[in-house]
């Protein structure tokens, strides 16, 4: 198997067993490569993959005692440190694993934290990754590994028993929780404070959201013309990235880019990331951005539309503030042409389409717009500055000292204006 780019030392010799229970064989297939990746992106050095067929999981084992055994001879065989097991589990069947293949085992869930871990790098993101480190680990202090204990400190799982998995007690832990639900209390009042700030100036909000490695940052920078860490790998970005754009009609809106989803994502980053999610809950616009190129880009749709359900958004699919986008199009031998407005093809690495998607963009803004005709004095410069940035101007024709428009404007603007007017 070929490294990574620019790939670190190797953490633990991997193995990574995919259990195949109510997958077809193909979905099983796309599973285990999805899980390489995501051990790749901590640089672990994946040695050996299977994808298992069982037909009913063994409450205390996972397995059953010849699936068990035969693992067992796979882990002297290839001297692994390390088994990824691609499904999520409970604390008796990893510590029962444990004992029986004498390995030290994470599941889905524990990856996928794990990477978080490594790659939040604001202090909100932090302190999210590890409140949702500890709340995994409240149900899990009891845990039998012993062998190739690993100091490596922090809240990750690779790392072996330290203070975090073992020594720490439930009080203690609850008292970790407490303090960075309060902590991040405070950095949410402060956003709140700073959205407050914004609506004065009310930009419309525009949120990117999608499967991870879909192609949204690599979006958000071309079209807000930014530099924001973008790479072929899953969870490329964790933290939140928001930039002023203006749209063809003049509109000014604030883009989002936001952490990427994934299939069975753990329920702990769910509520733990909650806060960083609260762009997407008020955007006026949602955008899923889905890899036109990938082989299950279908299920991957679905994937996040369950996320945004869960998150209070339910039948955002059907709802008219939100855009399909299906990027990567660069990769395809066939280009499919846009059947309608709801639905995009583009490629944010050409830039294919990306003009399309601003005025798609523009026009569902203009939905809840109302056409009106004012009159203003010529010399009201400042007011006619406040137009261009909050309305879309649509004839102007200045006739002495008056200047006549006839403008697309939002009901909160409408009053705004009116106020304004009043006083010209």
């Amino acid at each position: 198997m070929s490294e990574p780019e620019n790939q670190k030392k190797s953490q633990f010799i991997a193995g990574i067993i995919c259990p195949n229970i109510a997958f077809s064989n193909s979905f099983a297939e796309d599973r285990l490569a999805e899980t390489i990746r995501l051990g790749e992106a901590i640089n672990l050095d994946i040695v050996y993959t299977e994808v298992t067929k069982i037909r009913q999981i063994n409450a205390g084992n996972f397995f059953n005692k010849g699936t068990i055994a035969r693992l067992a001879e796979i882990v002297k065989l290839h001297n692994l440190e390390l088994i990824i097991m691609d499904a999520n589990l409970t604390p008796v069947q990893q510590r029962n694993l444990e004992k029986s293949l004498n390995v030290k085992i994470i599941d889905r869930t524990a990856l996928i934290l794990e990477i978080f871990g490594e790659r939040a790098q604001t202090k909100e993101g932090s302190l999210q990754v590890e409140l949702a480190h500890l709340t995994y680990q409240r149900s899990r202090l009891v845990r039998s590994w012993t062998h190739l204990e690993r100091q490596r400190g922090g809240a990750g799982f690779l790392g072996g028993p330290g203070e975090t998995q073992i020594e720490l007690d439930r009080r203690i832990i609850d008292d970790k929780i407490t303090k960075i639900k309060t902590a991040l209390e405070k950095i949410k009042q402060t956003r709140g404070l700073q959205r407050r700030a914004r609506q004065k100036v009310p930009y419309p909000i525009v949120a990117l959201v999608g499967y991870t490695n879909a192609g949204k940052s690599t979006l958000f920078n071309y079209l807000t013309k930014s530099d924001v860490f973008a790479k072929d790998m899953l969870f490329a970005t964790l933290d939140p990235s928001m930039r002023r754009l203006k749209l063809p009609s003049g509109r000014e809106i604030i883009l989002s880019d936001t952490v990427g989803f994934i299939s069975d994502l753990p329920h702990e980053l769910i509520m733990a990331f909650r806060a960083t999610l609260e762009e997407v809950l008020e955007a006026d616009i949602i955008i899923q951005v889905i890899d036109a190129s990938g082989a299950n880009s279908k299920q991957q749709r679905e994937d996040v539309i369950e996320v945004l359900h869960s998150l209070g958004l339910e039948h955002i699919e059907h709802q008219k503030d939100y855009i399909e986008v299906y990027n990567k199009i660069d990769l395809l031998e066939n280009k499919p042409k846009n059947p309608n407005n709801r639905n995009l093809y583009l490629s944010a690495k050409t830039g294919e389409g990306c003009v399309e998607l601003l005025h798609t963009i523009d026009k569902i803004l203009s939905l809840s717009h109302q056409t009106i005709a004012i009159t203003i004095n010529a010399g009201n410069g400042e007011l006619l500055a406040w137009l261009y940035r909050n309305t879309e101007i649509i004839s102007q024709i200045i006739k002495e000292d008056k200047i006549h428009l006839t403008i697309k404007i939002s009901s909160s603007d409408k009053q705004k204006l009116d106020k304004k007017l009043s006083s010209d």
